[in-house]
């Protein structure tokens, strides 16, 4: 019981939060996940994943992290032609190739080696056609503020592009 020693709790309460039967508050969170090396976040992902899911379900918005390594380590809402499980550990390139994907790894990479947002307009082939994208890159950093990968958020404007 070292984690209930580093983050400062009775080792029975640790107990019942590591069986689910009790949550932990914030602060016994923050504590936790510090020994363990996560984020507290993770403790309460339910309750906030919950209406960001519902606002979001039927949205033409698809949100994703990735590493260093350009390798998915989050995905929502992504496009039927990709699974969301099979999706997280690879990269963009072992899913599909096209001249969508090449630019969008290249979008990634700036993000990353710069440490700036990107946005930019990148069109996709995909399995029902071509679409279009709006793209907001911008780097994910870590507690100390180092750059531990990017976070994309791509708006599918398909309907404008053929609209106008």
């Amino acid at each position: 019981m070292e984690v209930a020693s580093k983050a400062f709790v009775d080792r029975s309460f640790y107990t019942q939060i590591e069986n689910g039967s009790r949550n932990p508050s914030f602060d016994v969170a923050r504590n936790i996940s510090k020994s363990l090396g996560f984020n507290s976040s993770a403790f309460f992902i339910e309750e906030f994943s919950e209406p960001f899911k519902l606002a979001m379900k039927n949205s033409q918005i698809i949100i994703a992290h990735c590493d260093l390594e350009l390798k998915y380590t989050w995905i929502f809402n992504p496009h039927p032609d990709f699974n969301l499980e099979s999706s997280i550990g690879k990269r963009d390139d072992e899913l599909s190739m096209n001249q969508g994907i090449i630019d969008l790894m290249n979008l990634k990479q700036r993000v990353i080696k710069e440490g700036i947002q990107i946005k930019t307009k990148i069109c996709f082939s995909l399995s029902d056609g071509i679409h279009g994208y709006f793209v907001f890159g911008e780097p994910l950093t870590n507690d100390k503020g180092e750059i531990v990968g990017a976070v994309t958020a791509s708006m599918n404007i398909s309907d404008l592009i053929t609209n106008s």
